[in-house]
This record gives C-alpha cells, sequence and structure tokens, in this order.
C-alpha cells in the first residue's frame, strides 16, 4: 500500500507494548526488527486476502490495515487446520519417509508454535518435502497453506491409481525414493507422461529400447514448447477423464510440465529414465 516509516513505526510500537505488557522500552533492536517483519506480513496479508473493503484505499490507516491482515492470518491457520485433518485420516506416504516426517511429524509442530500475531513470517518447520511447486518465496502461515494444498492434490493424483501399480512403478526408484527428498507423485507423473508421449497404454509399465528411440524421435522432430503444450492438452484430458475434471488438479500437475519434459528429453538422450535433476 505504499506506507513509509512514519505510518509504520506506531503500529510496530503498539505492538510491542503488547509483547512486553505496556514497557516498550525494554524491546531489543532484533526484536523491533522482528515485529516489524510481523506488521508488514500482515499488511501484504490483508492486500492478498481477497475483496477486503478495509484496504480498498490508500487513505486506509496503516493499524487498520495491519489489523485486517492478522484476521487473514488467523482465518487461513484455521482454513489449513482443517485441510490439514481433511487428508490425515487416509494420508499414505508411499514408502516415502521423507513426506511421512514431514507431514506427520513437521505440519502439527508449526500448528502448535505458530505465533500469528507477533511472528507470523515465521514458517518454523524446514518443510523437507519438496511439493511440485515453488513455494521458496512464501513464508508462515501462507507456505504452509500453501504445502498442504500441494500435498491434497498429490494425494488425489496416486490414489487415482491401484495401490498396487504406484508400488511397481516406485520400486524402480526404491534406493532413491524410500528414504531421501523425491517426490513419489513426481515419479508416477513421469511415468504417465512417457506413456502419453509414446502412446503407449499405462498398462505397459515396462519401457523398452524401441520406446526410447521413439520418445527420442519425438524431441528431434518437435522444440520442447511443442512438446510441452502437447504434453500439457493430453495431461488435461487424462485429468478430465479420470479425475472428474478436477481443475486444482490439472492446474498442479501442469504447473510442473516443463520439469517433466526437460528430464524426458535428457532420459531419451540418454537411454533410460533420470530421475535426478539433469
Amino acid at each position: 500500500m505504499g506506507y513509509g516509516m512514519n505510518d509504520l513505526i506506531p503500529v510496530v510500537a503498539r505492538l510491542a507494548e503488547k509483547y512486553v505488557g505496556g514497557d516498550s522500552t525494554s524491546v531489543t533492536y532484533e526484536k523491533a526488527e522482528q515485529l516489524m517483519e510481523a506488521v508488514l506480513y500482515c499488511i501484504h496479508e490483508a492486500e492478498t486476502c481477497g475483496s477486503n473493503p478495509v484496504v480498498s484505499t490508500k487513505e486506509t490507516p496503516a493499524q487498520e490495515v495491519y489489523e485486517a491482515g492478522v484476521a487473514c492470518a488467523k482465518e487461513k491457520v484455521k482454513a489449513a487446520l482443517n485441510l490439514y485433518h481433511e487428508i490425515l485420516p487416509e494420508f499414505v506416504s508411499f514408502g516415502n519417509q521423507c513426506l511421512e516426517d514431514t507431514f506427520i511429524k513437521g505440519i502439527p509442530r508449526f500448528f502448535k508454535w505458530y505465533d500469528v500475531e507477533f511472528e507470523p513470517q515465521n514458517t518454523i518447520i524446514t518443510l523437507d518435502y519438496p511439493a511440485l511447486k515453488d513455494l521458496s518465496g512464501m513464508t508462515g502461515i501462507d507456505k504452509i497453506y500453501e504445502f498442504l494444498k500441494c500435498i491434497l492434490q498429490e494425494q488425489r493424483f496416486l490414489k487415482g491409481f491401484p495401490e498396487n501399480y504406484v508400488g511397481r512403478i516406485l520400486e524402480k526408484y526404491k534406493n532413491i525414493y524410500e528414504k531421501m527428498t523425491g517426490n513419489p507423485c513426481e515419479v508416477v507423473f513421469m511415468s504417465v507422461a512417457e506413456h502419453i508421449l509414446m502412446g503407449k497404454p499405462l498398462s505397459e509399465e515396462e519401457t523398452g529400447e524401441e520406446d526410447w528411440l521413439e520418445l527420442k524421435r519425438i524431441f528431434r522432430q518437435e522444440d520442447l514448447q511443442a512438446v510441452n503444450m502437447r504434453l500439457k492438452t493430453e495431461t488435461e484430458i487424462f485429468i478430465q477423464k479420470y479425475y472428474d475434471n478436477c481443475r486444482e488438479l490439472s492446474e498442479y500437475l501442469t504447473g510442473f510440465i516443463g520439469e517433466i519434459t526437460a528430464r524426458l528429453k535428457y532420459a531419451a538422450d540418454s537411454g533410460g529414465i533420470v530421475v535426478e535433476k539433469p
């Protein structure tokens, strides 16, 4: 909203007084800096919260916008916690220890220690499990809520296959994906993408030399952008057919297609699957 220091310092001072019970002079420089970050975080929350009449004009006092942002952050915490409990009863880690630890142990620690008032910018946990979406620019409840949305879509995608099918696909990469920070959704989606581009039914799980030659021919005849567009279209058709046209899932998977096609091209050139980034 373009607030200057003259607008923000009174808000920080009021928050500092609340933090120390009225004696703002006892606040350290480091703590004052943290509280300034908290104020900025909540103002940003208010700005991105949606149709919020409080932030409709630049003349709105910073204190008012800050308080609206705190309310938005609290609502987001409730929504994220509800989403966590929606996923939890049927959550499956698919043998991935990193996913298991992050979801079962890490996320509850976040909700236990998250301070929406004095340190909403703190994500608290490291989120070692790599979702198929770049969350590096997010912090606090924004990051956790978005991460949970990613987990929801990954669970939805993987549970659309027979459990033994997913197990067979992941078994090929067991040494890498069972205990390390790989993403099982990524592995299965890459397998689906291979079959789509090669024109093979998913029931034919094994990929032979002729298949890799066909994939190599595709990448020689079409540039990456063309392959990306074709795979995006085919993925959307796949989601429409097997997942009741779930738009959230379609957007989640197609957002990762550039990475998938780059890996498949490298794999085709190498004559086999590459699971690490080229």
